[in-house]
């Protein structure tokens, strides 16, 4: 069985710890600007003009990465397409944002399976304990939160989650290589995919509002989740998947729900209770367990 590159046995030195907390973070306040901004504009618009300020115009000045045309169209499709179109579109559906923000978590446990199956990287026994205990963390803090949440727009970021851990995988695939690069050529197919089905599926009046009288809102969020969650993020993101297995990296997606139900908190006054708090702290001793179990 193989690993990245670099990789280290023993776990993820400091600095690439705090780079894990921090992209978590931008993932999980991205959450209050993709709810404020499906509430104003059409969820695949949305969508397209969040990776369209993604690859324009630092396409123009950021040379492409040394990564094959598969990978970078793979990643572009899987994360634009799949992953933020099928989460935006649950959203705007009725999915509230901080559970969609724990659903989607399900990826760090589609990752570790993917790349264990179809790319040989190995799985300590702590990371998979880890990973469970942090899952089950968010499994209280669904139960605590969740109430009736429609079918329909569940099963939507439950795809979303097997679409980000796709995505992944061609992340991994890539190897080392200019990360910033990667997400911003990567970015380049997803944009005119997500406005053909906009046109089909969405209201052209509303399309055409957001178009002509911009708002704040929206294109602020768009620019926020362009450069804040795409691609300081991923890059992010994608620089620790190329330098450390997938079981190392991945379980520090589960801290996303712990930011985003805090973000919620504070921007839409959703009370925590009990119950939400103990799940969060699950969360935190799973991560914990995966990350520094061997230590």
């Amino acid at each position: 069985m193989t690993a990245p590159a670099g990789a280290s046995a023993g776990g993820l030195p400091p600095r690439d710890i705090l780079l894990a907390v921090l992209t978590t973070f931008l993932w999980g306040v991205s959450f209050i600007a993709i709810k404020a901004g499906v509430a104003e504009a059409p969820p695949l618009f949305l969508t397209a003009l969040r990776f369209a300020l993604a690859a324009f115009p630092a396409v123009l000045f950021i040379p492409r990465p040394k990564a094959k045309l598969l990978d970078l169209a793979g990643y572009g499709l899987c994360i634009g397409i799949g992953q933020f179109g099928l989460l935006f579109a649950a959203i705007k559906w009725g999915m509230p944002a901080g559970l969609a923000s724990l659903v989607i978590q399900m990826q760090a446990l589609f990752t570790m399976a993917l790349a264990f199956a179809f790319l040989g990287q190995s799985l300590r026994k702590t990371q998979i304990f880890g990973a469970l205990v942090a899952l089950s963390g968010v499994g209280a803090i669904g139960y605590f939160r969740g109430g009736a949440t429609p079918l329909g727009p569940f099963l939507a970021v439950l795809g979303a989650a097997g679409f980000w851990s796709l995505g992944n995988l061609f992340s991994i695939r890539a190897g080392r290589t200019n990360m910033l690069g990667f997400i911003v050529w990567s970015s380049l197919f997803a944009p005119l995919p997500l406005l053909a089905l906009s046109l089909l599926m969405e209201d052209r009046s509303a399309i055409l509002a957001a178009i002509l009288h911009p708002s704040w809102v929206v294109w602020g969020g768009a620019a926020f989740l362009a450069y804040g969650a795409t691609m300081v993020g991923f890059g992010l993101w994608g620089f620790l998947l190329s330098r450390h297995p997938a079981g190392q990296v991945s379980p520090f997606s589960l801290l996303v729900p712990v930011f985003g139900i805090g973000a919620a908190t504070l921007v839409f006054h959703e009370p925590l209770g009990a119950g939400v708090l103990f799940g969060i702290g699950v969360v935190m001793a799973g991560l914990a367990i995966a990350v520094f179990g061997r230590r």
